[in-house]
């Protein structure tokens, strides 16, 4: 089995994070893909007041209505600091005979360096960087080609979609629409919940 994985806070997850994931089952046949929402994540705090449930939650209902997509609670339920190369290595010892290609941003693959065992990451998973139209990769080229299996990151550009989950939140506290910025059921369990609506981003 070709099997993605899609890793990130999503608070909350957006368009762009199922454009992506639509694009890596195309260009690289994969059969399904696990959105791997992340509970204590090592580079960022969780903003805007969402719990890890709420996050697992809104992954779970944008997802829905696509039968390749499926949500795990690998990280949310390990409730400490999640590090990527843990992540795989754990999905490798449960599923040995699947081919793993992790998906993440351009801009994270940018920080591999600072990650968690990057080499062991690499030779468990392909790693696929997203961008985005006009993006610079000289800086992703010199980044990979410091490592000895830099023919494991391969490049994939998808349409440009001006949407993040930072936008989102501070369109929620500024009182403004998200609507088709998210999935429908994404919108109305934020509205319900009263998700971000203190958090003013700069």
């Amino acid at each position: 089995m070709k099997l993605g994985i899609m890793g990130g806070t999503f608070n909350p997850i957006h368009i762009g994070h199922l454009v992506c994931a639509e694009e890596a089952v195309s260009q690289y046949g994969l059969e399904r893909i696990i959105f791997m929402p992340t509970g204590l994540s090592p580079h960022k705090e969780t903003a805007g007041g969402s719990t890890a449930e709420d996050r697992y939650l809104m992954t779970v209902i944008a997802v829905a209505g696509n039968p390749r997509f499926r949500v795990s609670r690998i990280e949310i339920d390990r409730r400490r600091v999640c590090y990527t190369v843990d992540t795989i290595r754990q999905l490798k010892d449960e599923l040995p005979e699947a081919e793993l290609f992790f998906i993440t941003g351009a801009d994270a693959v940018l920080e591999i360096l600072d990650w968690k065992d990057p080499d062991e990451l690499l030779e468990m998973a392909l790693l696929i960087a997203a961008t985005r139209p006009g993006y610079p990769l000289d800086r992703l080229s010199e980044i990979t080609g410091k490592f000895d299996r830099q023919d494991r990151v391969k490049v994939m550009e998808i349409p440009a979609i001006g949407v993040s989950s930072s936008l989102i939140r501070e369109r929620v506290s500024r009182g403004n629409s998200i609507r088709y910025l998210v999935p429908e059921g994404v919108e109305q369990f934020i509205e319900k919940e009263g998700l971000y609506r203190q958090q003013h981003v700069s």
